[in-house]
């Protein structure tokens, strides 16, 4: 009876140890997915953050912005009201600042159309 008892105390201890590095285990993996999920967190508020400012800007701005870098490339007072959804007074307006700020090889008014 006691050598019956000392073996199963034997197999109680080792299940007991093959447990405990299970929970070891278990644990180390439930860490580590948790400070992947806090990083995945911070970058998903800075992308929120970064979108409700996109969200907030006035959307004229974009259409000068990207008014401005056509004019850089060359395009003309058509191309910007084509393009960019700006009114024509306001294109030829960019145009002639552009023909100001960029005498040498500017298209300006006369550029394309």
């Amino acid at each position: 009876m006691l050598i019956r008892q000392r073996r199963h105390e034997r197999q109680y201890q080792a299940l007991i140890t093959v447990l405990r590095n299970e929970i070891r285990s278990i644990t180390g993996s439930s860490i580590g997915m948790g400070k992947r999920l806090v990083d995945i967190e911070q970058r998903l508020n800075i992308t929120v953050e970064k979108q409700l400012e996109l969200e907030n800007r006035d959307p004229g701005e974009l259409a000068y912005n990207q008014a401005a870098k056509l004019m850089e490339m060359g395009a003309g007072v058509d191309d910007l009201v084509k393009n960019c959804g700006i009114g024509r007074p306001e294109a030829e307006l960019m145009a002639l600042l552009h023909k100001e700020m960029h005498p040498a090889g500017s298209r300006g008014l006369e550029g394309k159309s």
